[in-house]
């Protein structure tokens, strides 16, 4: 794509962002780098990575990069045989550390959390180097200087070295005592790595011993004294053989860390691909975006889509399709409406979806890779080159019509503006008609009436306006597809106070077609507004029917459970008064067997009349007549999908809408779902079986099911209940394999999912779908 492009549409400021979100210099500069890509696979690749990296940014907040750093020049010096400063193998021993652990945090993400089978692959790939390491912090410490532990050498040249130093502070200190009236200050200092003292200048003959500086004046010269200038040679022999020991050591370090030199440039490749990676997701994460679905069939489709680089209180989203029904959107409207805004919404949403990254708009956008995008945008006149407003835009048209194939995107701003109106709207609809016979995408705006009907009198293309709300004189930046935008001139000069009669002199003297056009978009304009307001009293009406039915399911639960509690209660109560009686005429009857009177009696005939009285308690239940009867014949039949039937807790009939594997049944009453007792429950009709041709048949099995489920939209509570069934079935069917549909949205259905099978006898395995069988929006189970 033609760079020019970039700044047109602010690529370069996302491409900005987006390089404050990277967390290395390595990832920095991957970012900066960025350039959309033409080729679909690789696009959804991008994708992919970046959604990928998003579910671990919005699980885990921040990720671990600390540490790391650039170390390709440093790499590069050791491969041709040079020799490393200790700053420089540090910054490989943090590199190495860092690598370590964002290894380490990828690698304790539990698999069943999240799904990022791209991120896991690229961190396997970070070799740990834990030796090599360890070698270099064993020398180097945490402040880039060579330690004493670097080599018994160095400990025993240093331990000289700080002997020398004592030696020669404590002599001068003695002389700083002794003579300080012939000093300039009582102090010990250093002149060409030697220690010396200030002395005046007429005592310079009392201290002997060599000069080494002056102060500017004269009055001061700096001299070694003579009782340690041979001290002071023995230190600056010391320091010599410490700079060559550390030299040594560090060669000895260069020369290993040259022998891991593959492993670690693999490790700043990868590092800088994940930094790259996460600084995508983090971007998509500050804008609020989604993961658009990449199509080479030229579709857009963007819902609530926002432009990026606008505030939340200043931008209005919008929905926009182009591609499908047709190819070419024509917006009309007012200056400072957003016609502009939404152009660069488009291009500049196309060439981020292209380059990996998210774009601002509800999940499920669909986004398209084309092969260039073409924009003519702003005012280009250049007084240097003598060219007009006009001038300057045809300059630019006429490069796009060069170029533009079935494979391109093109935005024309104003098209045909800076000439003669007439002539201008015809030049616009014929480089329109041009381009769209191109096949090509095309959104423009335009100021011309002639272009208002343009969308009615031509296959393929569409008409579309930004709103203005004629009361408050402002626009409302909402795009209105299908509907061409209105004049407003006559409603906002009547309310800044314009005569009225002026104002209907110049309605007369407007042409009879302008004048149909006005009727035509006042009429859809009126349509559009009664199917939204009827749309929203829709709305509210569904949402006051859901609300009322989570009550009344509510209030039906508390019933059942009280209810239940009643029952238990009395039959407690009743059960303790049976035993009562029965202890009561036990003791009666042993009381008649001790008596003389109860001797005429055989014993059979006592133990008859005591089983006579253990039998005589009634039969206790939890409920009514009628529902004990229902439970009988519950019992005694099945229920099925379909089944006419009668609530005898609500005394209201309904249809069977879903039969789970314990002994809940989900009836539907009216528009009200709920769960009900098999005992509850009285069947009173069943439709015919009807015989459909088997979807599958499985094993000698003809069990009408699919082999996927689709979850989306269900209540948590219903989709499980749903999704026993089917497994039921499906196992009937004797399936190998099937496919759960729950999409991604909170991860609450996905994880319900999930647990299903971990506690499902016949469902051996659950994993995550592939690239090409939804992704993490799917779960497939095999069954056994």
């Amino acid at each position: 794509m033609n760079k020019r492009i970039y700044q047109i549409l602010d690529f370069d400021k996302v491409i900005e962002q987006l390089v404050d979100h990277a967390a290395t210099s390595l990832g920095k500069e991957r970012a900066r780098q960025l350039k959309p890509s033409t080729e679909l696979s690789l696009v959804e690749q991008l994708q992919a990575e970046t959604d990928q990296a998003g579910q671990v940014v919005r699980l885990y907040g921040d990720v671990p990069f600390g540490g790391i750093t650039d170390i390709k020049a440093s790499l590069k010096r050791v491969e041709i045989g040079g020799s490393l400063n200790a700053q420089e193998c540090l910054q490989i021993a943090d590199t190495i550390y860092g690598g370590k652990q964002l290894r380490y945090f990828i690698e304790n993400i539990e698999q069943e959390e999240v799904d990022i089978p791209i991120i896991r692959d690229l961190v396997a790939q970070i070799e740990l180097l834990n030796h090599l390491e360890r070698e270099i912090r064993s020398c180097i410490d945490d402040n880039g200087h060579v330690m004493d532990g670097a080599s018994s050498k160095l400990r025993s040249i240093r331990t000289k070295i700080r002997t020398n130093e004592s030696r020669i502070r404590d002599r001068l200190e003695s002389l700083t005592k002794s003579k300080s009236k012939m000093l300039s200050d009582a102090i010990v200092t250093i002149r060409n790595d030697r220690y010396v003292l200030p002395v005046k200048q007429e005592y310079r003959g009392s201290f002997g011993g060599i000069v080494h500086d002056q102060s500017a004046s004269g009055q001061t010269l700096f001299i070694e004294p003579q009782a340690v200038v041979e001290v002071n040679n023995l230190l600056s022999e010391a320091k010599v053989a410490e700079k060559v020991e550390i030299e040594r050591i560090l060669r000895e370090l260069s020369t290993e860390i040259a022998g891991h030199h593959s492993y670690l440039t693999t490790n700043v490749v990868v590092l800088t691909q994940l930094d790259f990676i996460f600084s995508r997701a983090k971007l998509g994460r500050s804008m609020k975006a989604a993961m658009p679905k990449m199509n080479d069939q030229g579709i857009i489709d963007l819902k609530q889509a926002r432009h990026p680089l606008l505030s939340d209180d200043e931008v209005v989203a919008n929905d926009i399709l182009l591609g499908e029904d047709y190819h070419a959107i024509v917006i009309t409207g007012p200056n400072t409406g957003g016609k502009t805004v939404t152009l660069k919404l488009v291009g500049l949403a196309t060439l981020m979806a292209q380059s990996g990254l998210q774009v601002p708009a509800l999940d499920g956008c669909r986004l398209a890779v084309f092969e260039d995008v073409f924009a003519d945008i702003g005012d280009e006149q250049s007084i240097e080159q003598s060219l007009s407003t006009f001038s300057s835009h045809m300059t630019q048209i006429v490069q796009i019509l060069k170029q533009v194939n079935q494979k391109s995107l093109v935005l024309f701003d104003e098209l045909g503006a800076g000439t003669d109106p007439q002539e201008g709207a015809a030049l616009a609809m014929a480089i329109l008609d041009y381009v769209v016979n191109k096949q090509a995408r095309v959104i423009a705006t335009t100021h011309y009436p002639e272009l208002k009907a343009y969308g009615y009198n031509r296959e393929g293309v569409v008409n579309a306006s930004v709103e203005f709300d004629v009361k408050s004189l402002q626009p409302t930046y909402r795009l209105l597809i299908g509907v061409p935008g209105r004049s407003n001139a006559f409603e906002i000069s009547r309310r800044l106070g314009l005569d009225d009669q002026l104002i209907e002199a110049g309605k007369k003297l407007i042409g009879t077609d302008t004048k149909s056009v006005e009727h035509m978009i006042e009429s859809l304009d009126t349509a559009r507004r009664q199917a939204e307001q009827d749309y929203d009293d829709a709305e509210r009406t569904l949402q006051e029917a859901e609300a009322l039915r989570d009550q009344l399911t509510k209030e039906l639960q508390k019933f059942n459970q009280e209810r239940e509690r009643l029952y238990q209660k009395a039959e407690e109560k009743a059960q303790k008064a049976i035993e009562k009686a029965r202890q009561e005429a036990s003791e009666i009857v042993e009381s008649i067997r001790e008596m003389k009177h109860g001797a005429s009696l055989k014993e059979h005939e006592w133990i008859e009349a005591r089983k006579r009285l253990d039998q005589a308690h009634p039969n206790l239940t939890d409920k009514s007549s009628e529902s004990s009867q229902a439970t009988t014949k519950a019992g005694k039949q099945s229920f099925e999908v379909g089944d006419e039937v009668k609530v005898l807790t609500l005394n209201q009939t309904g249809s069977i809408i879903a039969v789970g594997a314990g002994d809940d049944i989900q009836v539907q009453i009216g528009v009200m779902k709920i769960k009900v007792k098999k005992r509850d429950l009285r069947l009173i009709k069943r439709e015919n079986p009807v015989v459909e041709k088997p979807l599958a048949t499985v094993k000698g099995s003809n069990y009408h099911v699919k082999t996927e489920l689709d979850l989306r939209g269900e209540r948590y509570e219903d989709a499980l209940q749903v999704l026993e069934k089917y497994i039921d079935d499906a196992i009937l069917a004797g399936y190998p394999q099937v496919t759960i549909i729950h999409g991604k949205g909170t991860g609450a259905l996905r994880k319900g999912v999930q647990d299903f099978a971990k506690h499902h006898r016949n469902i051996k395995s659950a994993r995550a779908g592939g690239m090409n069988e939804g992704g993490s929006g799917v779960t497939v189970f095999e069954l056994s």
